[in-house]
């Protein structure tokens, strides 16, 4: 296992941490400075994988149960004070080998406490709320091992806990100090079920024991321990209740085998032992084991990612609630015929001959300027379109004032089915939307607003650039389409164009009369303005006669759909504009947190934390580590 190549991801994945928790607080979840493997990035793989390799020990256990004892064996002199008192270690001692006393370099391996230099056996016994971690350089601690004495991990002191939790993620191996009392204490068991599920190597040390008489009961004190925790002993040593020994510094310790069951019980030295453990497969398998732990879908950075998922689907449900009712099931009211006629009859106009285009405008100039007398006698079958035909001047303008009203009550009505929901939602919304929206009516005057908006409303064109272009885009598209219609409809558009002055000057000269509205409407319109508005007199749908044939559809009822799309797209587009301008001045700071918090998951910091994940997985598949043991 290359060390080196973990280290890049490793930080990044920290400072893209770093950068998504204040959205993570955004959203309601904590952000995971204090989670256990939130810890173990920032105070273990980290600090560790930049330094050169050390094996950090820790003689853990809980009360009263001797663990400065074994420490001060293991020193080989009086590092740390022993006492009969219960818990009277406050904070935890570190023996380092002189090449491994640098302060930088403890600093970056116990990040997370305050760093003394220690000056005496009482120092650990300080009573303060900071987390301190004396340390001193010894010349019995091996090379590049660090051994650490810490607090009882079952105190009634909670700040020992967190300093115990502390130690227990810094540490590689752990040296479980356990007694007849203790083997089965749920605190004890608790800290160690928890090292276990991060790969800690343990140490089992039964402390205290009469070596005849206990005998055959710490293989099952052993097995407790094991099943309870789900510890597997690197190795067990058993030592014995020998006070005078224990003060002179010469309590021995034996091996009892990895089950406790040796019959023979071997002396070792437990300061040569701990030399003789290898550095690197063990110190590799701890980093392992803590990046599993970072890791875990449930328990690490994986519950945390789907923590953030389940909470912003919370903010895309209340995101959907508001955008599907802000704009209630109001019916709106379609753009006048005459006026969507006029923008078609404009873009068809645009693409005539300029000769047919100058026929055609000069006679429905003319067409304008002449009167509406009945038509009589008149056999055509466009008769009945041109008797409904208006010729005012002003039409279109009186089109839109009756337009524009009609969509001002929309509105009203809508704001007014808005504000109803908002009041519902401030009542019976979800956690995320209920006080955003109880904010929100706080602050807005519902009279003003209304008057802002009709106000803009006033200025809002009839036909804007953007849906003309939409015309012109939807009428291009019908061309292609239907190539055969348009071609006919271009023929008989460029007849009419040249039989126009005969029919005028023939009706004139014959005496029959027929001006007005005969001759207005004939010489007003060309070939595309009949189909147009023959459709448009139809309602936009089909049947009726057909004015002019195709293979398959008539012309109008082609004609026919093309204008029900372009009221569709009209009604649409003018919904939009009242949906934007609610965002604006009356939705937008909603719906902007809102959204910010429903696109969490889609953002690039979530999904570089997610790629970075995936990505350690796999490297944590192909770099298994078995960690050898230093004997048979």
């Amino acid at each position: 296992m290359d060390v080196s190549a973990w280290v890049e991801k490793l930080r990044q994945l920290e400072s893209a941490l770093e950068a998504l928790a204040p959205e993570g607080e955004f959203v309601g979840l904590p952000a995971p400075g204090q989670e256990e493997w939130y810890r173990l990035l920032r105070y273990k793989l980290l600090p560790q994988l930049t330094t050169d390799l050390r094996l950090v020990v820790a003689i853990i256990g809980g009360t009263n149960i001797g663990k400065s004892l074994i420490f001060n064996h293991l020193a080989g002199e009086m590092a740390s004070a022993v006492s009969p008192l219960a818990a009277r270690t406050k904070h935890p001692v570190c023996l380092a080998p002189p090449e491994s006393a640098q302060p930088e370099l403890l600093g970056r391996l116990f990040e997370g406490f305050e760093l003394r230099p220690w000056r005496s056996a009482d120092d650990p016994l300080l009573e303060t709320d900071e987390h301190l971690l004396f340390w001193r350089p010894s010349q019995n601690v091996p090379p590049r091992l660090l051994l650490l004495d810490t607090p009882d991990v079952d105190s009634d002191m909670p700040i020992n806990w967190e300093r115990a939790r502390r130690i227990r993620q810094v540490a590689d191996v752990l040296i479980a100090v356990l007694t007849q009392q203790k083997y089965n204490d749920a605190a004890v068991k608790q800290f160690f079920r928890e090292a276990a599920q991060a790969d800690k190597p343990v140490i089992v040390l039964f402390n205290q024991c009469y070596l005849e008489a206990d005998r055959a009961y710490w293989p099952l004190w052993l097995q407790t321990f094991c099943q309870e925790t789900g510890a597997d002993p690197m190795w067990v040593y058993v030592s014995p209740a020998d006070r005078a020994a224990a003060d002179r510094l010469q309590l021995p310790f034996y091996d009892v085998g990895r089950d406790g069951r040796n019959e023979h019980l071997r002396k070792v030295d437990l300061r040569e032992e701990l030399a003789a453990l290898h550095f690197e497969p063990i110190k590799l398998r701890t980093l392992r084991g803590a990046l599993r732990r970072v890791l875990d879908q449930n328990k690490g950075l994986g519950g945390y990612l789907s923590a953030l998922e389940q909470k912003s689907q919370q903010f895309q449900a209340a995101v959907r609630v508001l955008e599907a009712d802000k704009m209630a099931q109001t019916p709106w009211p379609q753009l006048p015929a005459k006026m969507l006629s006029e923008e078609i009859l404009a873009w068809w106009d645009g693409r005539r001959p300029p000769w047919v285009r100058a026929v055609h405008q000069t006679y429905r100039k003319i067409g304008q300027a002449i009167g509406r007398p009945l038509l009589r006698g008149l056999s055509w079958p466009v008769r009945s379109l041109l008797q409904k035909e208006s010729a005012r001047p002003d039409r279109s303008l009186d089109d839109w004032e009756e337009f524009q009203q009609k969509e001002q009550e929309t509105i009203v009505r809508i704001l007014g089915q808005v504000y109803e929901k908002l009041h519902q939602w401030a009542q019976v919304g979800n956690e995320v939307l209920q006080p955003r929206v109880q904010r929100l009516l706080g602050g807005k005057d519902r009279e003003a607003l209304l008057a802002r908006l009709r106000q803009d409303h006033r200025q809002l064109p009839p036909v804007d650039e953007g849906f003309r272009q939409f015309i012109g885009d939807r009428l291009a598209q019908w061309e292609k389409e239907h190539p055969r219609a348009v071609k006919l409809l271009r023929s008989l558009d460029t007849l009419l164009a040249m039989a126009r002055p005969m029919i005028t000057g023939s009706l004139f000269f014959t005496g029959l009369h027929l001006a007005g509205e005969a001759v207005g409407q004939m010489a007003g319109h060309g070939t595309m303005e009949i189909v147009v508005n023959t459709a448009l007199a139809a309602g936009m749908t089909g049947g009726g006669e057909a004015v002019l044939t195709t293979t398959g559809q008539t012309a109008r009822q082609t004609a026919s759909q093309l204008l029900l799309s372009l009221q569709t797209q009209y009604v649409a587009d003018r919904q939009q504009w009242l949906a934007d301008w609610l965002d604006r001045h009356l939705l937008a700071p909603l719906l902007d947190e809102l959204r910010r918090g429903a696109r969490l998951p889609e953002g690039p910091l979530f999904s570089q934390i997610h790629a970075l994940r995936q990505e350690l997985l796999q490297r944590l598949d192909d770099a298994a580590v078995s960690v050898p043991q230093p004997r048979p």
